[in-house]
């Protein structure tokens, strides 16, 4: 079956082709017979009920400097779509959770990946909280007091903003490290969201785990190693991916979390493991399938548009 796909991104001019996701998404489908087009939110409209976006028709190529061969701009009622991939990156701001709520006027006539309104309910560093067994020592939190307290019972502790991405903005700080106020009053001036304290684990030495599921089931992992001496382990931010296997406790984590995911609409979803522990639940726009098919030969992206086909051929 021929499905004409539309693609909210960034601009497409930019991205990197050789660990895109979004863009191995896009060659996958326009190898199953797919027609491409792509639009940025910007281009959004929503006039008497209905949503258009300013875009245009694209053909992919893996060639570096040559990936995207584009048509001329139209206007075009998003409706008139059998899918739209929800891919822009975060920051998960208000411009992010207003493009949510025009999706949702086309969703599900036309097939939204992911459902936008869970994407909008589930921000991926609190949705994981949803699932307290599986989490490290967390807290949430503005509260001075609060953190304070919650260090003198873990001592050593991560630092995150809540809708970072990336690595981008995570520190570790040791039971007695006197630099963590400051952290505390740099991000206080530049957000008035609360932060993240985590538990340190150890663990994070060996490695974070990106396990991708597909429509609630796990269909592989890259393990993500940090730069010796640190623990962000992000590719973004020089982490090495390698090959990994699921243990039994990742997949434990994927079956508890797995029926909620697919309950939602979270059709491609990736989560963060470090050693026994599940830290992130990512449905705005996971990474992770080029290195996934590099190091494992798995093709999350061929999955997905198999599973989108058989949502599509029986809607």
């Amino acid at each position: 079956m021929s499905l004409k796909v539309a693609v909210q991104m960034d601009p497409i001019e930019g991205i990197n082709i050789e660990g895109d996701t979004t863009f191995l998404m896009m060659e996958m489908a326009q190898a199953r017979g797919h027609s491409l087009f792509v639009y940025t939110t910007d281009t959004l409209a929503m006039e008497e009920g209905r949503v258009f976006a300013r875009g245009r028709q694209v053909s992919v190529q893996r060639r570096v400097g040559d990936h995207a061969t584009l048509g001329d701009f139209k206007r075009v009622d998003l409706a008139a779509f059998d899918v739209i991939l929800l891919r822009q990156d975060p920051p998960f701001d208000m411009n992010y959770i207003d493009s949510t709520f025009f999706l949702e006027k086309v969703h599900p006539g036309t097939l939204v990946v992911n459902d936008p309104v869970s994407v909008r309910n589930a921000p991926e560093k609190l949705f994981v909280t949803d699932f307290p067994r599986l989490q490290p020592p967390t807290l949430i939190t503005s509260d001075r007091e609060a953190i304070a307290e919650f260090r003198r019972r873990h001592g050593d502790v991560v630092l995150k903003p809540l809708n970072g991405r990336g690595g981008s903005g995570v520190t570790r700080h040791l039971a007695d490290d006197p630099n963590l106020e400051a952290l505390l009053e740099i991000h206080a001036q530049l957000s008035p969201e609360p932060v993240i304290l985590q538990k340190f684990l150890p663990s994070v030495t060996q490695g974070d785990k990106r396990i991708l599921l597909i429509d609630g089931e796990a269909v592989g992992a890259i393990n993500r190693v940090p730069q010796k001496g640190q623990i962000r382990s992000n590719l973004a931010v020089g982490g090495r991916a390698e090959a990994v296997e699921l243990t039994a406790r990742d997949r434990e984590i994927c079956a508890a979390i797995g029926p909620e995911l697919k309950a939602r609409g979270l059709l491609f979803v990736g989560i963060d493991v470090i050693g026994d522990y599940l830290t992130e639940i990512n449905v705005t726009s996971p990474t992770g399938a080029v290195a996934l098919k590099t190091f494992t030969g798995i093709d999350a992206a061929d999955i997905l548009w198999q599973r989108i086909e058989t949502l599509r051929s029986t809607a």
